[in-house]
């Protein structure tokens, strides 16, 4: 009778386990695309910011698609690593750039010839209350994205989310033209959506910004055996 019992409670056990299983709930991964791990230049001399345009980083390093969307889903947060500029920097960049500090996560679909449509946007959000920080901004409204579409930072007038220089093949693209790349002051920035800008400008920096990505749940395929 103990032998039987135990046959009994062995297969309860493993019903259930089975049921648990079928059961179980099918997810999305969280994916963060794009890197903000780099230190900004401000407040050292020269302090460099992003400044009146939109931007997508091409290299980290010697690595690729870093901010490239990996696969369907939505964007649920953006993050920015900023600077921490002096009072005297903050007024010149002020002065000079169009007002406070500011930034927008942008959406972008790559097409030919370095032109690139944006597709969605996320709200402007004021940078200074969180110089000096790696800040989380959590999105009220998520932004659809698909498989092969870029995560880009859109600049309306400066943000202290720029690294020096670098020499290890890092490298961003901006929404400037042909011939335009040293004037950093030009308003470039893409501030609406579905409009087409030939990223020309190339700089060998890295912008400080990433994006949260929760990507679209995998049906379980109809020919699985339950519990798979």
């Amino acid at each position: 009778m103990r032998v039987m019992a135990h046959r009994t409670l062995l297969l309860a056990v493993v019903t259930a386990a089975a049921a648990l299983a079928a059961s179980a709930p099918a997810s999305g991964k969280v994916i963060e695309v794009g890197r903000s791990d780099a230190a900004p230049a401000c407040p050292a001399a020269p302090c460099l910011a992003v400044s009146r345009t939109t931007g997508y980083q091409i290299k980290v390093g010697d690595e690729r698609n870093s901010f490239t969307v990996p696969e369907d889903g939505k964007i649920v947060a953006w993050s920015i690593n900023l600077g921490k500029p002096t009072a005297e920097q903050i007024d010149y960049f002020d002065k000079n750039l169009g007002g406070q500090a500011s930034a927008r996560l942008t959406v972008l679909r790559l097409g030919k010839t370095l032109y690139s449509r944006t597709i969605t946007q996320s709200p402007v959000v004021k940078l200074e209350p969180y110089f000096g920080q790696t800040v989380q901004f959590p999105l009220g409204r998520s932004l659809n994205v698909k498989k092969g579409y870029v995560i880009a930072l859109t600049v309306p007038t400066w943000a202290p989310a720029l690294t020096p220089l670098l020499t290890d093949h890092s490298s961003w693209r901006a929404s400037r033209a042909k011939g335009k790349c040293n004037d950093t002051g030009l308003q470039t920035a893409q501030q609406s959506l579905n409009l087409v800008a030939q990223y020309r400008c190339l700089y060998k920096a890295r912008l400080t910004y990433s994006a949260t990505l929760v990507t679209r749940p995998a049906p379980t395929p109809k020919d699985a055996p339950a519990g798979t």
